[in-house]
């Protein structure tokens, strides 16, 4: 892996410091050795057993990030691979310096894909603080988005274009459709009440309110089809594995056990 930049990012793992690379790396296949070795507890497993084969390997030896930790991750897991000054934005897609991050209008801030108050995780180490599901917004558009669950339809959005929105729900772009439903695969699969948390799980409805789930099932399944995890995204799963949580979305890496889990 070829490195050329690095940043400090202190994480919670005892009084280690972790420095995390922010140049571009290079990202190997999903079929690459070391990530089916990743696997082996999973391989031939579907269903019930193949969720809880998941779970295990991807709840073991993870470096856990406080909240602040996130910005300088994000500035890593999100980066422009043309520009590597700037972060990729996940709905509207637009290059942004990494240094504008922050709260006021045009800015960018910190997405919680997996709505926080869908099981009232807060910001606190876990759930609120999984860069897996975290990503880089326009502040406009993350308040836009608020806690709706995902599903088709509604009224464009003004700030991001090829979104969508209603009273429930929000339809993301169709370049990333996918990515939005494999970060929420993951977090169900991640977070299985036996943490502290409360136990996450994907369903097949809107309006979830702040039950610790999340929809809607068919609509992020048929995104999972439609969007295949790209180069992009495949970099994120593997910067997040080797110099931040050290941790996988299976579902980058094998699409297909969506089916043979939901």
């Amino acid at each position: 892996m070829e490195i050329t930049r690095w940043k400090p990012l202190t994480l919670l793992c005892g009084a280690v410091l972790v420095a995390v690379p922010t140049a571009a790396v290079a990202v190997a296949s999903p079929a690459q050795p070391a990530a089916e070795d990743y696997y082996q507890d999973a391989i031939g497993k579907t269903g019930p057993e193949l969720e809880a084969a998941l779970h295990g390997i991807i709840s073991n030896g993870v470096t856990t990030l406080n909240y602040d930790d996130v910005w300088e991750a994000l500035k890593v897991t999100d980066e422009d691979p043309t520009n590597t000054s700037n972060v990729v934005l996940l709905y509207t897609g637009r290059s942004q310096p990494e240094d504008t991050n922050g709260g006021d209008a045009d800015q960018w801030n910190r997405e919680h894909v997996w709505a926080k108050s869908h099981g009232d995780f807060d910001t606190v180490p876990g759930p609120g603080t999984d860069v897996h599901h975290l990503r880089p917004t326009d502040v406009t558009v993350n308040s836009d988005r608020g806690s709706k669950d995902f599903d088709m339809g509604g009224s464009e959005s003004a700030e991001a274009p090829g979104n969508f929105t209603d009273d429930d729900s929000w339809e993301p772009r169709d370049a990333v459709k996918g990515d939005v439903a494999r970060m929420i695969f993951y977090m169900s699969v991640r977070y299985e009440g036996t943490d502290g948390f409360a136990d996450l799980e994907v369903n097949d409805q809107v309006g979830n309110g702040s039950a610790p789930n999340i929809g809607k099932l068919s609509v992020l399944k048929q995104w999972n089809e439609q969007d295949p995890p790209d180069a992009f995204e495949q970099r994120r799963n593997e910067v997040i594995f080797t110099d931040i949580q050290h941790n996988r979305n299976p579902f980058v890496d094998h699409p297909e056990w969506v089916e043979e889990i939901w």
